[in-house]
């Protein structure tokens, strides 16, 4: 990748809405937030997903597992689904009204997505 720019497109009915980093963590970590979206990823060894990680998160791929499991063991939330790769997140999030994801900011994105947020 030239540059380690990233997107989160989502596929909403409101093309207005502008998240903040923090809105965007909580709801790939699962926290409360006033939008009803479903977040998916990218595998844990995909370069996208480790910038997401890093920029957006703050935290280590090791860090995030560990949440997960205790979260899936105390049946409080559960992980974001995962898809093989950027192209089929993009091909998911166009057939999956309320879907939210991240991507390479080069990657075209079709009108009927939004971009909800950039990282430089």
């Amino acid at each position: 990748m030239a540059n380690d720019a990233l997107i989160i497109v989502a596929n909403t009915s409101d093309a207005s809405i502008q998240l903040t980093r923090q809105q965007v963590r909580n709801l790939f970590m699962g926290g409360a937030l006033s939008y009803d979206l479903n977040a998916v990823a990218l595998p844990p060894e995909n370069h996208t997903r480790v910038l997401f990680n890093t920029k957006v998160v703050g935290l280590t791929e090791s860090r995030i597992q560990s949440y997960w499991a205790q979260m899936r063991f105390t049946g409080r939330k559960k992980a974001p689904k995962e898809i093989n790769n950027e192209q089929q997140v993009l091909e998911y999030l166009k057939t999956h009204q309320g879907s939210i994801g991240y991507l390479p900011a080069g990657m075209p994105v079709p009108d009927e997505l939004t971009v909800v947020y950039k990282i430089n």
